[in-house]
């Protein structure tokens, strides 16, 4: 976008001829400076910010001699801006707005001052300086253009920041999503984990049974055959009972006899 900056450049052909060299070196200085100033207009294909520069450095040649005239102070600001410095120019800007008095000299400074900062994408301020600009001159069709201009971008601005800031609340949802479905995995891990710790816990104790059962007597009899082993032992000690007893009984009968004798 080409802002519409005014000029006064071709102010210098109506100012009354300033006698003392002083006022010729003066206006050698302002005629260089229109000069490359209006150098750096004909390439409308690019920015030709060498020809604008040196008509700066013309116009602060001329200041010094005469440094409170506006309208060198006011082309030395458009200078600048045409050097892609509108942060610079718009210091300037600012400074004329201060200085002059003359309604017509004011709402050209607002003008430009709003161009400088609507290159800065300072919509709120472009708009201020171009509303202050129309108070003076309510009937200004090209600050009347501007103005619209910087409204729209302003309201175009206003929804792409929307846009980005609904943007980085999907991906912020879209990082939350992932980091549950990470720690559900987490989750999964560890119950997975846990299961094979029971598991392995699980194996460990039938290892150890397996274990204790290998190590217990090979020859361990069954139960039938511990009860028939018991039988045998009763009818021995049954057996051996008796035979005690025919003993004693047969001692006794001799000991009779014997007293009988």
């Amino acid at each position: 976008m080409s802002f519409v900056m005014k000029n006064i450049l071709l102010i210098l052909f109506f100012l009354a001829i300033i006698p003392a060299a002083n006022a010729q070196k003066e206006r050698k200085f302002v005629r260089e400076g229109n000069g490359y100033y209006n150098d750096g207009l004909k390439d409308t294909a690019k920015l030709d910010t060498i020809s604008f520069g040196k008509a700066e450095v013309a116009y602060r040649r001329a200041l010094e001699i005469k440094p409170e005239d506006f309208h060198w102070q006011f082309n030395l600001a458009n200078s600048i801006y045409k050097q892609n410095k509108p942060d610079q120019a718009a210091s300037e800007f600012e400074k004329l707005a201060e200085k002059t008095t003359v309604p017509g000299e004011k709402s050209l400074v607002f003008h430009n001052l709003g161009n400088s900062l609507l290159a800065q994408k300072k919509f709120d301020p472009s708009i201020d300086a171009y509303k202050k600009a129309l108070r003076i001159t309510p009937g200004d069709l090209e600050t009347k253009y501007n103005l619209a201009y910087a409204m729209k971008m302003k309201k175009k601005d206003q929804e792409q920041k929307k846009k980005d800031k609904d943007k980085n609340k999907d991906k912020d949802k879209d990082k939350d999503k992932k980091d549950q479905n990470k720690d559900k995995d987490k989750d999964k891990d560890k119950d997975k984990q846990d299961q094979n710790k029971d598991k392995n816990k699980q194996d460990q104790n039938k290892d150890q049974q397996n274990k204790d059962q290998q190590q217990q007597p090979q020859n361990k009899i069954s139960k039938q055959s511990a009860e028939q082993m018991l039988q045998a032992l009763e009818n021995d000690e049954k057996q051996t009972q008796e035979k005690v007893k025919k003993a004693q009984a047969i001692k006794a009968e001799r000991n009779k006899v014997e007293k009988n004798w």
